[in-house]
């Protein structure tokens, strides 16, 4: 723990002289943790007078600027494989975890009122349940009134880590879905009534215009927008509500500092509260940045967010990075970005 201290403490002296030049910082990628994100800028700008811009325009997007080296960080939440990172000289680290939630516009039906199986969440994105009131919903809800009308499944338009993590539990819990869809950042939507959107804001919106839609946004989005999510049973049988509780008991049992990379999927995980589409998100930067001072200032951000960013993440349903995690971030990723 001295050692952790001591490095942050050099990290400022290092680079105060430089760091007097870097108003701004800039990142780019993941709508996902956007939401924590903006409240963290505005703590950070609030104490240190130095901005974080972030463009929430989707991991592609952030990818593609990072290595395009046009920001000082990029944003995903599909995580980078560890051979990717090596050959384009970049690090990686989990910045924070938050949940998916399918969201649904169906008249009548309350938040968390909705029971769905991952199989059935599955068909009703496949298209394979093309209606509302198709007996195996309305058989696992009874006493639900569900509509004879037509689904609208609403989806991602841009590539995206949300759709890839989405994607990757609906692939674990469905033979279908895996074999003919599969999963990633950007697939082919089989269902035939369908409508594409861009972000988190985008999906957000057009589930909130169409009737009978269904479509997957990161939770901060959902209760933004008051809109009504579906319980979903997990792996352990149970079915859950999302909030940062099941979030974080999704994520209780890995251990980063096993994973090359730090990137890895937290969906379908075991435990009886664990919310079964549960992500992080993650951090891109170079070992050998350009603008040394910014570098060093993204660091010394998220150095600010780890530690005095909980509540504010908390606030918003997200579960901020274990401390144990936020100490190996400190002393095996950032000590290899040379900011000197």
């Amino acid at each position: 723990m001295l050692k952790i201290k001591s490095w942050v403490a050099a990290l400022g002296l290092s680079v105060v002289a430089a760091t007097t030049f870097a108003a701004e910082i800039t990142g780019a990628g993941a709508t996902f943790p956007y939401p924590v994100y903006a409240k963290w800028a505005e703590a950070y700008k609030a104490k240190s007078g130095v901005n974080m811009n972030y463009q929430s325009i989707g991991s592609s997007g952030g990818i593609k600027q990072i290595k395009a080296k046009t920001v000082d960080f990029g944003a995903t939440d599909n995580p980078v494989s560890f051979e990717d990172l090596e050959k384009d000289g970049m690090l990686q680290f989990p910045a924070i975890i938050g949940g998916i939630v399918a969201v649904i516009n169906v008249e009548g039906v309350k938040p968390g009122q909705l029971k769905l199986t991952g199989d059935l969440l599955a068909e009703l994105f496949s298209g394979g349940i093309a209606n509302w009131n198709d007996k195996r919903i309305a058989d696992l809800n009874p006493g639900v009134k569900l509509p004879d009308a037509p689904v609208t499944v609403v989806h991602r338009a841009d590539g995206s880590g949300t759709t890839a993590v989405f994607t990757d539990y609906l692939a674990k819990v469905n033979a279908n879905w895996k074999q003919t869809v599969g999963a990633g950042a950007a697939v082919k939507w089989p269902a035939a009534s369908s409508v594409g959107g861009k972000g988190n804001e985008g999906v957000s919106a057009n589930v909130s215009r169409v009737k009978n839609s269904i479509g997957y946004v990161e939770y901060a989005y959902a209760k933004k927008n008051n809109m009504a999510h579906i319980s979903l049973r997990n792996a352990a049988g149970q079915y859950v509500q999302p909030d940062d509780e099941t979030f974080a008991a999704a994520s209780a049992g890995t251990d980063w500092s096993k994973i090359p990379g730090m990137g890895t999927f937290l969906t379908n995980a075991a435990g009886a509260k664990s919310w079964p589409i549960t992500a992080a998100s993650f951090i891109l930067v170079y070992k050998e940045p350009s603008d040394k001072a910014n570098a060093a200032e993204v660091l010394k951000f998220f150095d600010f967010a780890f530690k005095e960013g909980k509540k504010l993440a908390t606030d918003l349903e997200y579960v901020p990075m274990p401390d144990a995690t936020t100490d190996f971030i400190r002393k095996n990723v950032w000590n290899k970005v040379n900011v000197k």
